[in-house]
């Protein structure tokens, strides 16, 4: 989401990025329409020229950007199947592995949704359907319509509040947690340290965890982290990705990046095991109590766990 060189070398260091990860044995390639207006699922149709089978590609919709920058949803069954077809145009495939509801539409009905997105899976034109950032009340209600493989909420160390509200739902409902934002946002890998540090048009801009006091109080945390890492020779970041892996095999950490080698360093650190004493000690400096900030803006927050 961070990427921003979209010249022809951008697209080659994309392209190099992808297929590397492939080398590495990282397939699970996520996506939107919302990614770049489009431009991130046809870059991936590129990088994929021959590779397709190595690939479980995950794309999404009904995140929408309004002109004047605020965000909206639509959920509409015939909106869903529109923003299929462009989508599997755009990837240059027949069908799309995952393809998630974006963000739960409170003025279109779940089940009328899930409807529309199970006749694509009849269809042939998706594998597996999954939800964004749904409440456990839609999860369930449009698990009762078409089996849910994967719901995609924000978890890390930082943000955990996901295992008290929905993971055991997903569990029992024998749907995976893909968690977004395992290094929070970038709060983990201790390369921000002033809010001066975010570029100007950096979307982190206006989420409250980077402001003022919330910083420097949730950089305390990352410093006590460090100190483990530094004890298990890991960078903060792979420590954030390690401790989310560790939470259980129907876990999966989806994260960012624009260079390989930091793509190598999350790969690495995803097979790294973490020890019972190592991961409480981590959960006791990471608290809901300890943090400082809201994720996103009350206006955003409010659209979220629907």
């Amino acid at each position: 989401m961070g990427f921003s060189d979209f010249s022809a070398q951008g697209q080659s260091e994309f392209k190099d990025l992808i297929s590397r990860a492939l080398e590495l044995g990282l397939n699970f390639l996520d996506s939107s329409d919302a990614y770049w207006n489009g431009k991130h699922e046809e870059w991936l149709r590129a990088s994929l020229v021959g590779k397709r089978e190595q690939a479980i590609i995950a794309s999404k919709f009904g995140n929408i950007t309004l002109a004047d920058g605020s965000k909206a949803t639509n959920a509409d069954p015939l909106y869903a199947r529109s923003c299929c077809e462009a989508s599997l145009k755009r990837l240059g495939t027949d069908c799309i592995d995952i393809y998630y509801l974006h963000r739960v539409d409170p003025k279109v009905p779940i089940e009328d949704t899930m409807g529309a997105l199970s006749r694509l899976v009849e269809q042939g034109k998706v594998r597996y359907l999954g939800i964004c950032e749904a409440g456990v009340e839609t999860l369930s209600r449009a698990h009762r319509v078409h089996p849910i493989t994967a719901l995609q909420s924000e978890f890390s160390l930082w943000y955990r509040d996901t295992q008290v509200n929905i993971m055991n739902v997903c569990r029992d409902l024998g749907i995976a947690f893909v968690g977004y934002s395992p290094l929070g946002r970038g709060l983990l890998t201790g390369d921000i340290q002033n809010f001066d540090d975010l570029a100007p048009n950096d979307r982190r801009r206006i989420h409250p965890r980077f402001h003022g006091v919330n910083l420097e109080n949730n950089l305390t945390l990352v410093a006590k982290m460090k100190e483990i890492a530094d004890r298990l020779d890991l960078t903060t970041a792979q420590l954030a990705i390690a401790w989310v892996v560790a939470q259980g095999e129907d876990i999966v950490a989806i994260t960012g990046t624009q260079r390989i080698k930091y793509l190598e360093q999350s790969v690495a650190a995803a097979s790294k095991s973490l020890s019972k004493e190592d991961i409480l000690a981590l959960e006791s400096i990471f608290t809901p109590q300890s943090r400082a900030g809201d994720r996103y803006p009350g206006e955003m927050l409010a659209g979220l766990g629907i």
